[in-house]
């Protein structure tokens, strides 16, 4: 199977989301032609079963002790993306019942993040997510589009966050302005377009990852339900200066963060319930030392990822910064679906050789592409 000519115009296409949460595969059909978009079809979220995420977790940690360092643990990403490939599998299948509009020409796909470490101090950057692309490319039967961070790393970029160019579409078609867009995942992103149009973007600090790492380390689940162990407790806020201290936080973006930057461990010692609001309320502090970053004016924050569940973050939210605070659902975006449109949009944009990642944005030294495409008989 070749790459088919692409026609002018918008295209559907689909892609898929596997985050740092390890919950599920998202997946969501959009119709662009990687500048804007046109409209969403269908959307769906295929949760992991208990031994799926077990092998993922496995996979992660498996990385974390290799950490780039002697021999890869192969045995262990292999038995990781078989479960990858059904489970991706199973939301294209879920997302065509029923679907009557025309197939998607290509599929994006994040894969599943094992490792990220940003440039520093000399070092160079490195990332990886891990992914069966042959595996996968048969089973969805489509030309795919993936290792979309490899390409930024190598020309000395941060390689995340990729998701800002469409967050500046989505803005864009929604005419939002002054309005920052916060996605709330194992890490908090954030993404601005200044009023002159430059698009600047960056990690500002942990989210989720740490809570739910906190939580399910108490035995009590995989995160906290509506915020409500962070309810309970109370905050140490002496504790968050002393994390805000941590030079990340001053650093000028663009800059990146892996999950495990910042884990559970900083609140070793507390209860469960003062453990959880402490955390809880560190991802506001880190957003609102990630807001003094932009000179633009800032009116309205938009939440979309799994925290603006959490009510008792959103209320922390709205304490602690200065703009209005809104999730995606009111202002007419799918919160829960928005990643993985962004790499059905980013496949596009592979597809036509438009840039995904910026010197505002990642780091690079000018726009550029990314991505690798395969179509079955044959990779670029």
């Amino acid at each position: 199977m070749n790459l088919p000519p692409l026609q002018d115009g918008p295209v559907w296409a689909v892609g898929f989301m596997t985050g740092t949460s390890v919950d599920a595969v998202d997946g969501a059909i959009i119709l662009t032609d990687g500048e804007g978009v046109a409209e969403v079809g269908p959307a769906v979220e295929v949760p992991y079963t208990e031994d799926d995420r077990r092998t993922i977790v496995d996979a992660v940690e498996a990385a974390r002790a290799w950490n780039w360092k002697g021999p890869k643990p192969e045995q262990a990403f292999k038995r990781a993306e078989a479960v990858a490939v059904d489970r991706h599998g199973e939301a294209l299948d879920r997302l065509l019942d029923n679907w009557s509009g025309s197939a998607p020409v290509v599929a994006g796909i994040h894969g599943q993040t094992v490792l990220h470490r940003r440039p520093a101090r000399g070092q160079p950057g490195a990332t990886l997510q891990i992914i069966d692309s042959a595996a996968l490319q048969r089973r969805l039967n489509l030309p795919i589009a993936y290792d979309f961070r490899s390409a930024d790393v190598n020309a000395g970029g941060e390689g995340a966050p990729l998701a800002p160019i469409y967050h500046q579409a989505l803005l864009q078609k929604s005419g939002l302005e002054n309005t920052a867009v916060v996605n709330l995942g194992g890490v908090a992103n954030i993404t601005f377009v200044t009023p002159s149009g430059d698009l600047l973007a960056f990690d500002a600090g942990p989210a989720n990852g740490p809570i739910d790492e906190w939580v399910a380390g108490h035995g009590r689940g995989s995160h906290d339900p509506n915020g409500a162990i962070a309810a309970a407790g109370s905050v140490h806020w002496g504790l968050i200066d002393q994390i805000l201290d941590h030079p990340y936080f001053d650093d000028a973006p663009p800059k990146s963060l892996d999950r495990f930057d910042f884990d559970a461990n900083l609140a070793r010692g507390l209860s469960l319930e003062d453990g959880a609001a402490t955390l809880t309320a560190l991802c506001a502090a880190g957003l609102d030392r990630g807001l003094q970053h932009f000179d633009g004016k800032v009116d309205q924050l938009v939440i979309c990822g799994g925290g603006r569940r959490n009510p008792t973050l959103l209320s922390m939210l709205e304490q602690r910064l200065g703009p209005r605070v809104v999730t995606a659902e009111q202002v007419g975006w799918r919160g829960d679906s928005m990643e993985a449109e962004a790499f059905a949009y980013l496949a596009v944009r592979r597809l036509r050789d438009l840039p995904i990642s910026f010197p505002k944005t990642t780091g690079v030294p000018h726009p550029m592409t990314g991505g690798r495409l395969l179509s079955g008989n044959d990779a670029r």
